[in-house]
């Protein structure tokens, strides 16, 4: 029976997506590992490989569909001695990306379809031999779990198309904990909001639209990233418990330091930049009070042992929030090289969804657009943010009690208070106030 290819989910959000480019052809032969398509998420723009071999018999969604569900079928792959004549009905086109009903041909629940489930491993299908000769078919997700746990495939009975091993066959294969009901709600957590407009109070289109009968306008359709953005920070908002601290922040010690650095790098091409400070300063902090380093998690907090800081990078239409992780253990230079790789590749949307999902605390800098200060809004299951404004020469109290002049940066810190209160949240600042005004211990 001809295998269905379907949409993958390349991240753990993903619920539907743009079928941006196709790689291949109808009648052309492919083998596992090959590139099929190029599918674009709400984040980025991704490769999707080939599972099993074959040829492509037939191509369901054409390039440049936009909002294909997860899980739908947009090519049909044929076997050893199947023939496009194979293919029939049961490979028919589904409804339109855009409904929200089930097609009608849709598999069973208790009769799993064979293609391509959302891990990139082969779905469920009917068991047969697994080896070849010496060649042990496998998926390359279940051969790198495999390769982890230390198992041999060739002991391991597959569950998938012609009884390839699959993800499922290889977690199966040693007792695993199962994960509990009530780690739910953090996974729930990071789940995307295209149901927050639902959520969203207000006026519908319509409404909204006929308020402004006969003025002229322009619709702007939104993309999935604005989509995206609009019903995360919409829930965040509503059910996030934010609280705000502020603080002034004296950065006169800290551009010494910084251009004295910046000279012994010149050699090395690096240019420390006052956010690659910041940064540190943040990650050092949430090991000096180390009860702030968590997230919520529905009944419970996650509490971390390393300081995994995002970054906020604008980019046309929208945002992305890349991850340094350990960033207490790197170097000024190595956390200023992996930021700017970070930006750069964020303003290309090829970033890979591991490295904008996860950490506890994000930074969100507008100081180089003129802004003094303002609130940002947590992204959950952060449980706090740091808005840095511009620094700006002010009057100041010096150390000897003297009026002078200094270059003040303001900050403002918005804070989860379900995971943080008020007393540990002021701590997290004054640390991060601490390490920015005495620059030279972050190098301790």
């Amino acid at each position: 029976m001809p295998t269905e290819i379907l949409m993958p989910a390349l991240s753990p959000t993903m619920e539907e997506g743009t079928l941006a480019k196709w790689l291949v052809k109808e009648g052309d032969t492919v083998s596992s590992g090959d590139l099929l398509a190029e599918i674009e998420t709400d984040k980025a723009t991704m490769e999707f490989e080939a599972v099993d071999e074959g040829v492509i018999g037939k191509i369901m969604v054409a390039e440049g569909t936009e909002g294909v569900k997860v899980n739908a079928v947009i090519a049909v792959l044929l076997m050893d001695g199947e023939s496009a004549d194979d293919i029939g009905a049961a490979s028919a086109p589904k409804a339109a990306a855009s409904s929200n009903a089930a097609p009608a041909d849709a598999p069973k629940a208790e009769e799993p379809a064979k293609g391509y489930g959302r891990d990139g491993d082969a779905a469920q299908g009917d068991k047969a031999p697994v080896k070849d000769g010496n060649r042990v078919f496998a998926s390359p997700l279940a051969r790198r779990i495999a390769a982890d746990k230390g198992l041999d495939l060739s002991g391991i009975q597959g569950s998938g198309p012609k009884g390839r091993i699959v993800k499922a066959d290889v977690e199966n294969a040693t007792a695993q904990p199962k994960a509990s009901a009530s780690a739910a709600p953090a996974a729930k957590a990071d789940a995307p909001a295209a149901k927050g407009a639902a959520m969203a109070s207000g006026p519908s289109t319509e409404q909204v639209i006929k308020m402004y009968d006969g003025r002229p306008f322009e619709e702007v359709k939104l993309d999935g990233m604005r989509k995206t953005i609009a019903a995360r920070l919409t829930e965040a908002k509503q059910s996030v418990p934010h609280f705000y601290l502020r603080r002034d922040i004296v950065l006169d010690d800290l551009m010494k330091f910084r251009a004295q650095l910046n000279k012994q790098l010149e050699g090395r091409g690096v240019k420390l930049s006052v956010n690659d400070f910041i940064i540190k300063a943040c990650a050092l902090a949430l090991q000096q009070v180390p009860e702030a380093n968590a997230v919520w998690a529905g009944d419970r907090t996650l509490k971390f042992t390393k300081s995994d800081v995002a970054v906020a990078v604008a980019i046309e239409g929208g945002l992305f929030t890349p991850v340094l992780k350990d960033a207490e253990m790197k170097s000024l230079s190595a956390l200023s090289s992996e930021m700017k790789d970070l930006a750069t590749r964020a303003r290309d949307r090829k970033l890979a969804p591991h490295e904008y999902q996860g950490g506890s605390f994000a930074i969100s800098n507008l100081g180089m657009f003129g802004i003094d200060n303002f609130d940002a809004i947590i992204n959950p299951p952060h449980s706090a943010i740091l808005a840095v404004g511009a620094g700006a020469k002010k009057p100041i109290v010096g150390k000897d009690g003297e009026l002078a002049v200094g270059t003040v940066m303001s900050v403002t810190l918005s804070v989860d208070h379900r995971v943080i209160d008020g007393a540990l949240g002021a701590n997290l600042l004054n640390a991060i106030k601490d390490n920015l005004e005495n620059p030279m211990t972050m190098l301790a």
